[in-house]
């Protein structure tokens, strides 16, 4: 028998290599599955998900075994989106907020003030808005399993409180890098600033900009609250965040281990609400303590009447999109 060594010494850097990145080789079983994840180990996130793959398999009975991948060592959002859509990666967390240019249907839930309020966001996306959203996210290979918490983003700055859309004209505010949070901040009389997350605590200290917005945990835990001290709990953002699976490798799922998959990544979501609210509590409790001034705004509906014009650019440039918006905007 004649042994190619050049093809053993291929295959053997194969799985050196494998090996070193945890990559499953090929040989491996399918159910033995890969998930990424932004976030750092003992998050809420994180904490979930760990839940979710060792729950997914106590429950199959070790037909399916599932490792996370804290702290987004796999690579970044945008092409984590992707790896899973073709199936190089089986499962995995994202905020849908990224998710617009692949799914344009996750789009609707960055509209402001869509959602009235986080238990509201709980009902729809368990209900009839989660489920359509779902549908559009599987036409593009990828299967929601439960919806997450992000919080709700208020705005925060070092100038004034805000108590109504007037108190926003003027400010420097900083926005991810979308145009509805551009026409967001604009509508309100605002200067959107498309920023870097890692830019704005120094652009802060320095007057580059007024303010950011953001939830609590993350308003606290960059240190940003001791450049800005007026917190202004808006609630203008409550954007979703969802468990999914790889559609490729859920269909290589056996019927019953796929129903499993579904119940494990909802109660994994019902856990990381809870320990997402308390994060929010613990965060709040730190910028009380700081000295931030927080107020409520008990009457939200300036700010959301100042947000028609974002909402018919929206829909004009969308319109398959407007029973959704209806459906989840009419909801009580």
């Amino acid at each position: 028998m004649t042994v190619n060594r050049s093809a053993l010494r291929t295959t053997a850097g194969a799985a050196l290599l494998a090996a070193a990145f945890g990559l499953a080789p090929a040989s491996a079983h399918a159910a033995e599955l890969r998930g990424w994840n932004i976030h750092p180990e003992g998050y809420p996130v994180s904490e979930a998900m760990d839940f979710f793959t060792s729950e997914l398999e106590a429950r199959t009975d070790g037909r399916v075994t599932a490792k996370t991948f804290h702290g987004g060592v796999l690579g970044s959002q945008p092409d984590a989106i992707e790896q899973v859509r073709i199936g190089a990666l089986d499962f995995a967390e994202f905020n849908l907020g990224p998710m617009g240019p692949t799914v344009p249907a996750a789009n609707v839930v960055s509209l402001p003030f869509i959602f009235k309020s986080i238990p509201q966001m709980y009902e729809l996306m368990d209900g009839e808005a989660g489920q359509a959203l779902g549908a559009a996210m599987e036409e593009k290979g990828l299967v929601a399993l439960g919806w997450y918490d992000s919080g709700a983003r208020s705005f925060y700055n070092s100038v004034r409180p805000i108590t109504q859309p007037a108190d926003v004209e003027g400010l420097k505010v900083r926005v991810m890098s979308n145009d509805l949070f551009v026409d967001m901040v604009e509508s309100l009389g605002g200067n959107a600033t498309p920023m870097a997350f890692a830019e704005v605590l120094q652009s802060l200290k320095t007057g580059v900009i007024d303010g950011a917005e953001n939830n609590p945990p993350s308003y606290e835990s960059t240190s940003h609250f001791e450049a800005a001290k007026y917190y202004s709990l808006t609630e203008h953002l409550i954007i979703p965040e969802a468990l999914v699976m790889s559609k490729k490798a859920f269909d290589a799922l056996s019927p019953e281990d796929q129903e499993i998959a579904r119940e494990v990544g909802r109660e994994s979501a019902e856990m990381q609400r809870g320990l997402w609210q308390e994060r929010e509590a613990a965060s709040m409790k730190v910028l009380e303590d700081g000295g931030v001034q927080i107020n409520t705004i008990d009457d939200k509906a300036p700010f959301q009447d100042a947000m028609a014009g974002v909402y018919d650019g929206f829909l004009a440039a969308n319109p398959d999109l407007t029973e959704l918006v209806d459906m989840i905007r009419n909801a009580d």
